[in-house]
């Protein structure tokens, strides 16, 4: 009995200490784009965003606290090409320049920096600098595109459970309206803004969701009352 209210009181502080949230709402599980707000404090800044998620649409994913989940919603699998659903912290910003004045940990992109999606590996799900032993299977941070140029690091399957899913970010996109293998992508203008705005001292905070989990969000985060895409029917 203890430890299960020492795990709530758990639950309820990260909650609430989340002061900075990037909410992503999509139609269901099968679409490719969602909408995105994002609040401090309980205000919106910005204008309402149009991004683009997985292209096999969404699937619940192994974040920061479980939300309801139905038998028949999928569940995020490495290679399924489906963005995670859930709640999960934003830990980095990578990108292309070797520094950048940002009130997040940065992750200079080089060439030798890459994130493990090899299951079998004892570093997968990590972002890493090349080692002697190279993984089976791996992404370089440094890209030959633009899409890698600036990023954020979602905290998806921190554990690195096997098959679980890897290498999840908010990026730029491909181009306009194209989904991602599994990540959340926009317009490099509007991920400049969000990386600008985001403050590791203020516990931002990615939650994305169907439009099913509303109510849901609603409960547990009552400092979103006033999001659209949460109270539209």
């Amino acid at each position: 009995m203890i430890k299960t209210f020492l795990i709530l009181i758990s639950i309820q502080t990260f909650l609430f200490a989340s002061q900075q949230v990037i909410l992503v709402v999509s139609k269901d599980f099968n679409n490719s784009s969602a909408s995105m707000e994002c609040y401090e404090d309980g205000e919106k800044v910005f204008e309402t965003l149009h991004v683009n998620i997985g292209k096999n649409g969404l699937g619940w994913g192994l974040g920061e606290i479980i939300l309801t989940q139905n038998s028949d919603e999928p569940l995020k699998k490495e290679g399924d090409k489906k963005a995670p659903a859930g709640v999960f912290k934003l830990t980095n910003i990578f990108g292309y320049e070797e520094k950048r004045n940002l009130h997040m940990p940065y992750l200079f992109a080089s060439k030798k920096l890459i994130c493990v999606d090899d299951v079998t590996s004892a570093n997968y799900n990590q972002i890493i600098q090349m080692p002697d032993n190279r993984p089976k299977s791996f992404e370089y941070m440094k890209r030959d595109d633009n899409q890698y140029e600036l990023g954020i690091v979602v905290a998806h399957n921190k554990s690195g459970v096997k098959q679980g899913g890897s290498c999840i970010f908010i990026h730029v996109e491909k181009f306009e309206n194209a989904p991602t293998v599994g990540c959340t992508s926009m317009s490099l203008e509007e991920l400049k803004k969000i990386t600008s705005w985001l403050d590791e001292t203020k516990n931002p905070i990615l939650i994305q969701i169907p439009k099913s989990s509303s109510k849901e969000i609603l409960t547990l985060y009552p400092q979103l009352r006033a999001s659209k895409l949460l109270n539209q029917e």
